[in-house]
Parts: C-alpha cells; sequence; structure tokens
C-alpha cells in the first residue's frame, strides 16, 4: 500500500511523526512536504498534491495535517473522488472508514498528540467499509451511493 501524506506548518510535527510511523511499518510513504519548518507552505497549496495523487491512483489513501484538519479537509474535497474526514481520536478514525469510506483522513497538529495520531491512523487503517457495523452495511452502501450520486451531479 502507498499512503500519500503533506501538512502544512501547523501539521509539520505530527505529519512527521506519522511518516515515520508508517515506514518503520513497512508502508510506503509519498511524501509531498513540507520537508522543513523553514520551508512552509500553506494548506491549500497543499492538501491537492494528496488528493490528486489519491485521485489518480498513486496512492491508495492519503493523511493531511494542518492546525486543525479542517482547512485539508475542505480543500481536499474539492477533488472528484476523494472523501476526505477530520478525525481527533481513534473512534472517529474508524469510522471515517467504516461509515464513510473516507480514502483520506485530516488531522490537526494543534489538537492531536503525535502518539496518539499514529493510533488513529493505524486504527483507520485497520478497518474497511462497513467493518463492526454489517448490520447497516445495506444503509451504509446506500449512503455511500448516494453521496457519489451527488458527487456526479456537482462536480461536471
Amino acid at each position: 500500500m502507498t499512503i500519500a501524506i503533506a501538512s502544512d506548518l501547523s501539521g509539520f510535527p505530527l505529519k512527521a511523526e506519522i511518516t515515520k510511523h508508517l515506514k518503520e511499518k513497512g508502508i510506503d510513504i509519498l511524501d509531498f512536504g513540507i520537508e522543513s519548518a523553514d520551508k512552509p507552505q500553506p494548506y491549500f497549496i497543499q492538501a491537492p498534491k494528496v488528493a490528486k495523487a489519491v485521485q489518480e491512483g498513486k496512492a491508495e489513501k492519503g493523511i493531511l495535517v494542518c492546525g486543525t484538519g479542517q482547512g485539508m479537509a475542505i480543500v481536499a474535497n474539492k477533488f472528484k473522488g476523494i472523501y476526505a474526514c477530520v478525525v481527533d481520536d481513534i473512534f472517529s478514525g474508524e469510522r471515517a472508514k467504516i461509515i464513510n469510506n473516507a480514502n483520506i483522513i485530516t488531522l490537526g497538529g494543534w489538537i492531536t498528540a503525535p502518539f496518539h495520531g499514529c493510533e488513529i491512523v493505524d486504527a483507520w487503517l485497520a478497518m474497511k467499509f462497513t467493518q463492526k457495523m454489517e448490520f447497516k452495511k445495506d444503509f451504509l452502501t446506500n449512503g455511500f451511493n448516494q453521496v457519489k450520486l451527488i458527487e456526479q451531479e456537482n462536480f461536471k
């Protein structure tokens, strides 16, 4: 699996820890920076890099980190086929995949401690769409299909 990752200055320390953690697990990383605090880039420059990599199939999933995760999610969701969720804890990380079939998660470097950020990423990666909620599989699948219909209608 290849995961695309990027951050702005506010998310850089958390991105660095998550990147290190994933590499130690043997996961291929497509790192779009930033590479240091001396070369900052804003969230609206960084988020499209990961969204396009996932959209084009260069990465299966993506992780974006800014101050709150919110700006990155807004920008990433402007790309067709991208389903980005802000996650602040393990439960929301799991549910981003289980319920929303998120292919990108966004985290907040001002909010999430590095160790906890790695736990959140692990939880998200361990889940499959509808896992742990098989009793609602039809409902969740229909919901995701409805979201894709809305996307087709609005991304022309």
